[in-house]
């Protein structure tokens, strides 16, 4: 029996693939696969992400997010996710729009979706794919592997910068000079050895585009994101009411932003994406916010049920639409916000009553605002209510401060 399994073993060995041809086979196959960009780099690629990482943790950066201060070391070292790893296979699949992203924001009653939430939920597509192409790996080289998609901690654009598959723009996030802003990252992890590919310059030169354009200057200095500022973060991971200086500049966009990516003058070369589950669904587009307010719990998970929105749940959603709906300026829009006003989540209520404070006059909605306020147990309603009653603006007098 021993013999046996050892004629096996060697048998095997045989038909695995020369130290020379793994990297071409590997892209090869990744391409079969549908994935656009490969590159390999070290597991020590992150040293100086680390630096930055604890920098943007120490200053508060990131908000209520938990998840990049839950062990930043490990985040920051692959060897201590995994001790066995010695290369990272990086790669991308490119999900370019087939339209103007910033063109949504000049249509104010309808609601602005980030391209990437518009399609199937790229976490599923990206990891079925990594794990068929770590098979493939493990078969034809040998080694061990492990396969990662922004569900682990895994710095994945610092990686992608040392693997060449772009670079850390001034907005933080990768850019691509065959795909611009446009690429889902997934991570290979392996024991080989393989033959690594040489990181990228930076590009962006005196570039400010992205930094510009940010609606709430989220970014303090180029290369640096302050993500409580960020309409991402706002409307995505917070989860309570939106800050009020920050709700009119969010205008329609009701679950991320695309501004800093859009605008980016590397996006002139960049493809659409051909990825068919990544491609957006036609109600997804340019949805009405009059018919995304009447969403309930149910028709909400039915909506969404193979998109990455459906993580932050009705209530969260609804929150922003009504910010949304707030900006509006449509007086149309006013009985959805009504409709809202008793919803079980204080955090649509409040939200509703934002919304009306900004789509009625004061006097016609302080005297149901009394009426509310006598009634509204939850302390972040109330302090809303008030402050119609009082007849302030709640974005204006911050303003003023």
């Amino acid at each position: 029996m021993a013999a046996g399994r050892s004629g096996v073993g060697a048998l095997r060995r045989s038909r695995l693939l020369n130290p020379s041809d793994i990297k071409p086979a590997l892209i090869a196959q990744a391409k079969a696969l549908g994935f656009s960009a490969l590159g390999i780099t070290s597991p020590d690629a992150t040293t100086d992400a680390n630096r930055r990482l604890q920098k943007f943790l120490d200053d508060g950066s990131h908000g209520d997010m938990d998840w990049p201060a839950n062990d930043p070391a490990r985040r920051a070292d692959p060897q201590r996710l995994w001790s066995d790893v010695r290369s990272i296979v990086m790669l991308g699949i490119n999900y370019g729009p087939d339209e103007n992203p910033l063109s949504i924001l000049e249509h104010k009653t309808r609601g602005g979706i980030s391209v990437y939430a518009r399609g199937g939920d790229y976490h599923d597509l990206i990891k079925k794919r990594l794990k068929e192409l770590a098979r493939w790996l493990q078969a034809n080289a040998g080694g061990e592997v492990k396969v990662f998609v922004d569900t682990a901690a895994v710095m994945e654009k610092p990686l992608a910068e040392r693997a060449g598959l772009g670079w850390q723009g001034k907005h933080t996030n990768l850019v691509s000079r065959e795909f611009g802003s446009w690429l889902f990252l997934g991570a290979i992890f392996t024991t080989l050895e393989l033959e690594r590919d040489e990181s990228l310059e930076d590009h962006c030169g005196s570039c400010r585009s992205c930094l510009d354009i940010c609606p709430t200057d989220a970014f303090p200095a180029p290369y640096k994101l302050d993500a409580r500022k960020c309409i991402s973060y706002l409307t995505i991971e917070h989860k309570g009411p939106i800050p009020r200086e920050y709700r009119e500049k969010i205008g329609n966009r009701i679950y991320g932003c695309d501004d800093c990516l859009a605008v980016c003058p590397w996006n002139k070369f960049a493809q659409q994406g051909h990825e068919t589950k990544l491609a957006a669904r036609d109600v997804l587009r340019a949805p009405a916010l009059s018919d995304l307010a009447q969403l309930d719990d149910t028709s909400f998970r039915t909506l969404f049920s193979k998109s990455p929105i459906k993580r932050i749940g009705r209530d969260r959603f609804i929150r922003n639409v009504l910010i949304a709906i707030g900006n509006a300026g449509d007086i149309a829009l006013a009985e959805n916000a009504r409709a809202l006003l008793d919803d079980d989540s204080a955090l649509v209520r409040g939200a509703a009553v934002w919304a009306l404070s900004r789509l009625l006059p004061r006097d016609e909605f302080a005297a149901a605002a009394k009426q509310k306020l006598a009634h509204e147990k939850d302390q972040s309603v109330r302090e809303e209510l008030s402050l119609v009653i009082a007849g302030l603006d709640p974005a204006i007098q911050l303003s003023k401060k």
